[in-house]
C-alpha cells in the first residue's frame, strides 16, 4: 500500500507576502490590451490575478484562462472575463507560480495539486512567466515531484516510482478522510527522488508510466522568472 502524507499540500514555506506581491504585480504589467492570459494557481500567482483585475477596472481588455478552481474563483471575484482553453485560439501569456525553480528555469509545480491543468495552459502559451519569492529558487531541483495518477493505478505507479529509486507518498486530505482529489478527479503521489540531476530524463520517464496523468516537472517551458525581493524584482529570461 502507498505511504500516506500527513498534509493536503506539499508547498515550500518561506518568502514574504511583499516579495510575492512584487513578483506577481510586475508580471501583470506584461499583459497587453486584447491578450488572452493563462491564470496560474497559488499565492504568488494570485497577486498577478488581482493586479490584472485592477487593470481591467481601468479599461484593459483581456480574457483569462484559469488553471484551477481557486484561480477561476479569484478571477471572477476581481472581474476578469474567463474562457476555457477550447474557447480560445491562442494564449498570449501565462503567469504561474512554482514550488521550486533552478538556474536553468526548470521548475517543480503541483503543491496545490493543479499541475496537470497548469501544464496544459502554460505549454499552450506563447510566453510562460513564473512568479516566485527567493525561497523557491534553488541551485538544483530536489523537492518531491507531484505525480497525478488515475485512482485505480496509484499502487501500480507507486511500484514503478520505487523501481526508479523514488519514494512515493499518497497525498492525504486535510480536514477530510482520505486522499487529496484533484480538480480532474485523480490522486496525487508526492515522489521524492532526492537531488534531480537530470530533470529532462526524469520528466520523460515519468510521462511514460502507465496510469500517470501528469507530473510536476516543468522542463523547457519557462521563458522568464520574476523573483520578488525585499526591494524589487529580479528578472531572469531565456537567453
Amino acid at each position: 500500500m502507498p505511504r500516506v502524507a500527513e498534509t493536503t499540500r506539499m508547498k515550500t514555506t518561506g518568502g514574504t507576502d511583499d516579495q510575492k506581491r512584487r513578483a506577481g504585480e510586475r508580471a501583470a504589467e506584461l499583459v497587453a490590451d486584447g491578450d488572452v492570459v493563462g491564470l496560474g494557481t497559488g499565492s504568488t500567482a494570485a497577486h498577478a490575478i488581482r493586479a490584472i483585475g485592477r487593470r481591467i477596472a481601468e479599461g484593459l481588455d483581456v480574457r483569462g484562462v484559469p488553471t484551477s478552481f481557486d484561480s477561476r474563483a479569484l478571477a471572477r471575484d476581481v472581474g476578469i472575463p474567463l474562457r476555457s482553453l477550447d474557447e480560445v485560439e491562442t494564449i498570449d501569456l501565462a503567469i504561474d507560480g512554482a514550488d521550486q525553480i533552478d538556474a536553468e528555469r526548470r521548475a517543480i509545480k503541483g503543491g496545490g495539486a493543479a499541475h496537470a491543468r497548469e501544464k496544459v495552459v502554460d505549454a499552450a502559451a506563447d510566453r510562460f512567466v513564473v512568479v516566485a519569492d527567493p525561497s523557491k529558487v534553488a541551485e538544483a531541483l530536489d523537492r518531491s515531484v507531484p505525480v497525478e495518477v488515475l485512482p485505480d493505478a496509484h499502487a501500480a505507479v507507486e511500484r514503478d516510482i520505487d523501481a526508479l529509486g523514488g519514494d512515493a507518498t499518497l497525498r492525504r486530505g486535510e480536514r477530510k478522510d482520505g486522499p487529496v482529489v484533484t480538480d480532474n478527479g485523480n490522486l496525487v503521489l508526492d515522489c521524492d527522488f532526492g537531488r534531480i540531476d537530470d530533470p529532462e530524463a526524469l520528466s520523460t520517464t515519468l510521462s511514460t508510466l502507465p496510469g500517470v496523468v501528469e507530473h510536476g516537472l516543468f522542463v523547457d517551458l519557462v521563458d522568464a522568472v520574476y523573483v520578488g525581493t525585499d526591494d524589487g524584482v529580479d528578472v531572469r529570461r531565456r537567453e
